[in-house]
């Protein structure tokens, strides 16, 4: 998953494709398009009048990304509903996460945008400002939408200028990864939640010496381990409209990993590079390149899959209460749907039905109602999964409120940060040089 961080796929994007025309619009901007694809004649509602019949025929369309396993269980999820609600049926589509938000940018400027569509932080703000998300408040007010049981954070991490911009499908919060097999092998202490960075970087310093293995990976170019630092400097990512940092906070965090690195605590350039890459099967930790990664917690089960070793993950450093429940992904509603009241019904039951939650699984992160996530993971049993869940819950009591949604041009705020970081990695730019470069080309990205 980012994860997403943004969540990856693991099917080509033409598998499964069925009801999207291959016209190759991946490249093509939507105010190019002179005829909008159709994601079935229905799926909007176009001119049609939405029924006051309760028992009347709908067909809803949904999209989201993600590969066959995903797309096994949301159909499932979906067959629930329908079983329940026999006049509700669905035209389904997905693809992999590459290109799926072209697509969507397409289908939503010719005004053909799927009921239903699966999107992330990246994303919400640019699509809640221009009113393509439907604001579900009135659906939560009224009772229809139900949030009671989402950690308050997770609820609120999908309200975009006061709108309910879209429902969260899945918990994560980020986690710091560690080889315990390693740690356990050269009786070393285990790093523990709550240390300040500092102290972490002393300890994994210390385990490159003993191990010969660089104590942790640099994860200076990860967004999302700067966004934990800021804000337990008092500051933020983004604050309203401009970025919440300055070129002095970067600057800082730039020379904090400088640092580290002139210490011997990780890995040299060339390897950091590595693990700055979002596969999750190229993470040092588990490539054995370094003794910690900077990762999302709900990826510890895709972590072991690729390591014979234990592992074991804590917040990361310092103040853990800088850490939030953030949504994973979220569905939203089509602005102009014909079909809103039956479209909220079908996100209202995926996200809080028992039944469905089981289906579901922790595909798309840790379930969001707390009582489906309970029910899931006595269900689970794979000891990966239970460990990533439960540290999930440990860390949920030391939440803090969360942030505001990233604004337009997190990607691009994401992708400089890797950039100018890599300037400093190889020696390239002073921390100050880097920094006030990515700050100016940060700002930029959000004008």
């Amino acid at each position: 998953m980012h994860p997403a961080t943004p969540p990856t796929a693991n099917a080509p994007a033409a598998r499964g494709h069925r009801t999207l025309h291959r016209r190759g619009l991946l490249r093509i901007t939507a105010a190019m398009v002179a005829l909008p694809l159709v994601l079935g004649a229905t799926a909007c509602g176009g001119d049609e009048e939405p029924s006051t019949d309760p028992n009347a025929k709908v067909e809803l369309s949904i999209f989201w990304w993600g590969g066959e396993a995903r797309a096994k269980l949301t159909e499932e999820a979906l067959a629930l509903y329908t079983a329940k609600h026999p006049n509700v049926t669905f035209k389904k589509t997905w693809q992999a996460n590459q290109g799926y938000f072209d697509k969507l940018a397409t289908l939503t400027a010719g005004g053909d945008a799927p009921d239903i569509f699966q999107i992330d932080d990246n994303y919400l703000t640019e699509y809640a400002s221009r009113n393509t998300t439907l604001d579900l408040t009135k659906y939560k007010d009224e009772g229809k939408l139900d949030v009671s049981k989402f950690p308050k954070s997770l609820y609120e991490y999908g309200v975009v200028d006061g709108k309910f911009a879209g429902v969260a499908f899945g918990e994560n919060t980020q986690g710091l990864v560690y080889n315990k097999s390693l740690l356990q092998k050269h009786s070393l202490p285990e790093p523990t939640t709550g240390m300040t960075w500092e102290a972490f970087i002393a300890w994994a310093a210390n385990a490159s010496k003993v191990t010969k293995v660089p104590g942790t990976m640099d994860p200076s170019a990860d967004y999302k381990a700067l966004w934990v630092w800021l804000r337990q400097q008092g500051k933020d990512l983004y604050k309203g409209k401009e970025l919440g940092f300055t070129a002095d906070d970067v600057t800082k965090w730039f020379e904090l990993w400088k640092g580290a690195r002139d210490q011997g605590a990780t890995p040299t350039a060339d390897v950091i590079h590595e693990g700055n890459a979002t596969d999750i099967t190229k993470q040092l930790v588990v490539t054995g390149k370094a003794g910690t990664s900077f990762v999302w917690a709900n990826q510890m089960p895709e972590l072991k899959k690729n390591t014979k070793d234990e592992l074991g993950v804590i917040a990361y450093p310092g103040d853990p209460s800088a850490q939030w429940a953030r949504a994973s992904m979220y569905f939203s509603v089509f602005g102009k749907s014909k079909k809103a009241d039956v479209a909220v019904d079908v996100i209202n039951f995926l996200a809080n039905d028992p039944e469905a939650g089981k289906v579901l699984g922790t595909d798309r992160g840790l379930p969001s109602n707390l009582d489906v996530r309970k029910t899931v993971s006595d269900s689970v049993n794979d000891p990966a999964m239970k460990q990533s869940i439960q540290v999930s819950n440990d860390l949920g009591t030391k939440f803090g409120p969360s942030p505001q949604v990233p604004l337009k041009g997190h990607s691009k705020v994401r992708s400089e940060l890797i950039k100018f970081a890599e300037e400093v990695q190889y020696g390239r730019q002073q921390p100050a040089q880097a920094a006030a470069a990515y700050f100016e080309a940060a700002k930029a990205a959000i004008a």
